[in-house]
């Protein structure tokens, strides 16, 4: 295979631009696409250069002409796109989180297994430059033994755009945890090389959403007719890994506080580092001096920082995948237990 063609289900603002992206690649193309909007569709295609609109998912499925899939569609969604996709023969990029469940999840890892197709959830945190940089810092050991890291990301009015699917748990499964939660856990993991978690304690709470407040403008989505709000707009978790390793998860669409922050904080024995920007702090003995070093040495793990072309270089048997199955299937485990501990009142949950 020279060239990967693509079909995209899905044409919401996360994909917005992608066409163009992958056409730069220059042994990929997106021929197809899909969506339940046949106005956004239109717009979609018409912008992107699409050649073909397609009148169902099954249909773009279907296709001869597609390779590959990118699926970005609401969280409830994801699952059961995916396993169709696969089951025609297709590689999937798919959007986050995974699923809206372990289950849901391990089916799809079975389902790739078995169609011996190329599948992955396309976390895009982890292509950042400031983020592989400290990653290969990591695997360099230069911080010793990390006992601890703080993930989050913080919104103080960002509830994404009102009375669409992003509120409703039935099509989301779950808020801000679902949305940019997994974000900064699965970077965390992924940034200290650990998926061996142990034990989560969480508690989520719905304090804005449900009183019709706090929302930002993001999503091109059409309005729910029986929205109701009903998912988290705050979490917090600890976890707890094999090694003794501890990991606090704090996230938030909505709450009042300083200005919305998102980092991943990495604390070792030898050296600590920060991500946003890339950050590295640690005491040299040789100088009995502290250093904070605010600008060390760039390094990318890939030729590239993005999600799609490390997909399709995968598809073309030419580069490992950053976001492998078995890790997105822990992330998963994770966040089931975190509403699992929530929905007990907190109480410690193995993973």
């Amino acid at each position: 295979m020279n060239t990967v063609n693509i079909g995209i289900i899905g044409a919401g603002k996360i994909v917005q631009g992608v066409p163009k992206h992958i056409a730069e690649h220059g042994q990929a193309k997106v021929v197809a696409a899909y969506d339940p909007s046949a106005v956004r569709l239109a717009a979609f295609c018409n912008n992107g250069e699409i050649p073909h609109a397609c009148e169902s998912a099954d249909a773009l499925l279907q296709r001869d002409d597609v390779q590959a899939v990118y699926i970005a569609v609401p969280n409830a969604f994801h699952a059961p796109l995916a396993l169709k996709a696969l089951r025609s023969g297709k590689h999937v990029l798919l959007d986050k989180p995974f699923a809206l469940n372990f289950a849901e999840a391990q089916a799809v890892v079975a389902a790739a297994r078995d169609a011996k197709r190329v599948f992955c959830v396309g976390m895009n945190q982890r292509f950042n430059t400031d983020s592989q940089l400290v990653r290969s810092l990591v695997l360099q050991g230069i911080f010793g033994e990390i006992y601890h890291a703080k993930a989050y990301w913080q919104r103080r009015w960002g509830i994404p755009k009102a009375g669409t699917w992003f509120g409703m748990k039935k099509l989301g499964g779950g808020g801000c945890l679902l949305d940019i939660g997994v974000h900064m856990l699965d970077l965390c993991l992924w940034t200290i090389d650990n998926f061996k978690p142990v034990s989560v304690v969480g508690r989520t709470y719905t304090r804005f959403g449900n009183r019709g407040i706090g929302h930002g403008g993001w999503g091109m989505s059409d309005p729910e007719p029986d929205y109701v709000f009903d998912v988290d707009d705050l979490a917090t978790a600890l976890i707890n890994f094999e090694n003794g390793l501890s990991v606090t998860l704090d996230v938030s669409w909505a709450a009042h506080r300083e200005a919305g922050r998102d980092n991943v904080e990495i604390f070792g024995t030898d050296a600590g580092a920060s991500i946003r920007p890339a950050k590295v702090f640690r005491r040299d003995p040789l100088r009995e001096e502290y250093d904070v070093i605010d600008q060390p040495r760039k390094h990318s793990l890939f030729g590239h920082t993005s999600r799609h072309y490390n997909f399709i270089n995968a598809v073309l048997g030419r580069e490992e995948l950053c976001c492998k199955p078995e890790q997105s299937l822990v992330v998963q485990k994770i966040l089931d237990a975190i509403y699992a501990s929530a929905s007990a009142g907190g109480k410690q949950v193995a993973v």
